[in-house]
């Protein structure tokens, strides 16, 4: 074990750099979807990704190659899809409202465990699902309880497919370096959005104006704004992960696993800030929760981050 000492306060600047650079980013998703289609977005984002990994690469001795290629396929294929979703959502619901969605990744994660493995979980970690749990109904709001309707449950589906992911990260591949992981990631993303550009233009499909048609948009001339904040999405995602990456270098994983929630509240900020979006008291009891629900489940377990890979 090592002997390097925890420094906590570091690692939650660390990991405060991460969720402020990923909540601002993710905010422009909206100003992406205008013009521009999500499968687009996705193959041109790797695109850009993969050029700065490959610069980076030698400066940072970064290792690119997997020791298992087929468990980072199928890890990513599982992340991926929760990503896929996740932007999608992006385009139409409030950041703050998905980032919850997403970040009831862990309580996903204790549900798998006990009914598919057979794990035993502790009366805390039960108390953390139920609060977690109540803590989305707030955060979703009045859709939730009236009709449950796709789009206001996207984000909680996005949720549970990265919560598999989180397990496939670790039944799967353990001793993978953090960049193998991120270029996997960022791979069948790519992988995804090209397929579905091939398919809108073979099968093309009615397209709303504006963000309403982020979905079924195919491949358009690309404006200087979709190029722009697709670049600053790639570049951002890369130095965020690059931030909770060494958060994790720096401090045992269950103390900064909590420190992931602040992306929250950063999320509800730049809302604000940029788009003068409000939560309602029930939404920000909710996310509150929701944070709870992470501390309760982080305490006992130490599992392992709801975004360790997240973009």
């Amino acid at each position: 074990m090592s002997e390097t000492p925890n420094r906590t306060l570091a690692a939650f600047g660390a990991i405060l750099i991460y969720a402020t650079i990923i909540a601002y980013t993710d905010n422009y998703v909206r100003v992406i979807a205008q013009d521009a289609g999500l499968w687009q977005f996705h193959a041109t984002r790797t695109a850009m990704a993969f050029a700065l990994l490959a610069i980076l690469a030698m400066p940072l001795g970064l290792r690119l190659r997997p020791k298992n290629p087929r468990a980072v396929v199928a890890r990513s294929l599982i992340h991926g899809s929760a990503m896929l979703i996740y932007f999608g959502a992006l385009a139409f619901l409030p950041v703050a409202q998905v980032a919850a969605g997403l970040f009831t990744a862990p309580i996903f994660v204790l549900l798998i465990q006990r009914l598919v493995y057979g794990l035993r979980i502790s009366r805390i970690q039960v108390l953390a699902v139920a609060v977690g749990f109540a803590g989305v109904v707030l955060v979703l709001g009045r859709e939730a309880v009236q009709g449950a309707t796709l789009a206001a449950l996207l984000p909680v589906i996005s949720g549970a497919l990265y919560a598999m992911g989180n397990i496939a990260t670790r039944q799967w591949c353990e001793g993978e370096s953090a960049e193998v992981l991120v270029a996997g990631f960022f791979g069948i993303l790519g992988v995804f959005g090209l397929i579905g550009m091939v398919m809108l233009a073979v099968f093309p499909v009615p397209v709303a104006e504006g963000a309403a048609g982020f979905v079924q948009r195919g491949a358009v001339w690309p404006s200087g704004t979709f190029l722009w904040w697709t670049f600053v999405q790639a570049a951002g995602s890369l130095l965020g992960v690059g931030m909770f990456v060494k958060a994790y270098q720096m401090a045992e994983a269950s103390r900064v696993a909590v420190f992931e929630y602040v992306i929250l509240p950063a999320s509800a900020a730049w809302g604000y800030l940029l788009w003068g979006e409000r939560l309602t008291w029930l939404a920000a009891a909710g996310m509150a929760l929701i944070v709870l629900a992470g501390v309760l489940i982080a305490r006992p377990s130490g599992p392992q981050s709801p975004t360790a890979s997240r973009q």
